[in-house]
C-alpha cells in the first residue's frame, strides 16, 4: 500500500502506471485502495460503497508454479485491462525486472538472499545501492548496447557502450577514479 501511495505522489496522481508483478503480494488490492473510485449512485438499489478499478488500468500478474525449490511452470494473468493491449505494452514476462534484480544482487552483497552481509541502517543500504547504480551506468559496458563499427574504420567489430553513453550523458566509459572525482553540479530544476 505504501509503495502504491509513493507511486501516486511521484507522477501518477489519477491512474496507476502499467504494471507487471509476480503472483505474490496484494498489489491488486493496493491499486484499488489508492487509485480506485466509488461508482456513482444510479438511483436503484443500495448505494455503492466499495472502490472499483478504472477502465484504462493495465496490470499483468506473472505466476510461477513451484515444486519444491524448482519452477515447473510460468503463466501470466491479465488482472486489469484489455488482454491484447496489456500484452502489447508489458509483454508476457518479467525478465527485464528479474535481470535487473539479479545484477543488483551480484554487485551489492547487502542484497544477496540468505546472507550475513545485510545493512543494519537504511542510509548504508541506500549508499550501497547508489554506488552500484553509478558503477553499472557509467563504468560497465553492456553487450546489448554495443554499436557495430563500420568495416575498415577500426580494428574492433563492436563499439562498447555503457548505459550512460546510450542515454547521451557521457561519450566514454568511465573508470572508478573518474567516477569518484567528478563533481556533479545541480541544475536549476533541483535547487
Amino acid at each position: 500500500m505504501e509503495m502504491m501511495q509513493q507511486i501516486k505522489e511521484r507522477g501518477h496522481p489519477h491512474t496507476p502506471p502499467a504494471m507487471a508483478t509476480d503472483g505474490k503480494g496484494a498489489y491488486r488490492e493496493a491499486m484499488v485502495e489508492v487509485w480506485g473510485r466509488v461508482p456513482e449512485y444510479k438511483v436503484r438499489g443500495r448505494p455503492p460503497t466499495a472502490k472499483q478499478p478504472g477502465e484504462n488500468w493495465r496490470y499483468l500478474k506473472i505466476v510461477k508454479v513451484r515444486e519444491g525449490s524448482r519452477v515447473v511452470a510460468v503463466y501470466s494473468e491479465v488482472i486489469y485491462g484489455e488482454e491484447q493491449a496489456v500484452y502489447d505494452e508489458l509483454g508476457a514476462h518479467t525478465a527485464y525486472v528479474e535481470r535487473t534484480n539479479l545484477t543488483s544482487r551480484q554487485m551489492t552483497g547487502r542484497l544477496v538472499r540468505k546472507t550475513l552481509s545485510y545493512s543494519k541502517r537504511l542510509e548504508l543500504l541506500e549508499a550501497a545501492c547508489g554506488w552500484e547504480d553509478a558503477l553499472y551506468n557509467f563504468n560497465r559496458p553492456c553487450k546489448s548496447l554495443s554499436l557495430e563499427v563500420e568495416p575498415g574504420q577500426a580494428t574492433q567489430k563492436w563499439h562498447k557502450r555503457s548505459p550512460a553513453m546510450a542515454a547521451g550523458l557521457t561519450d566514454h566509459i568511465w573508470d572508478v577514479k573518474e567516477l569518484l572525482t567528478t563533481l556533479v553540479v545541480p541544475t536549476r530544476q533541483f535547487l
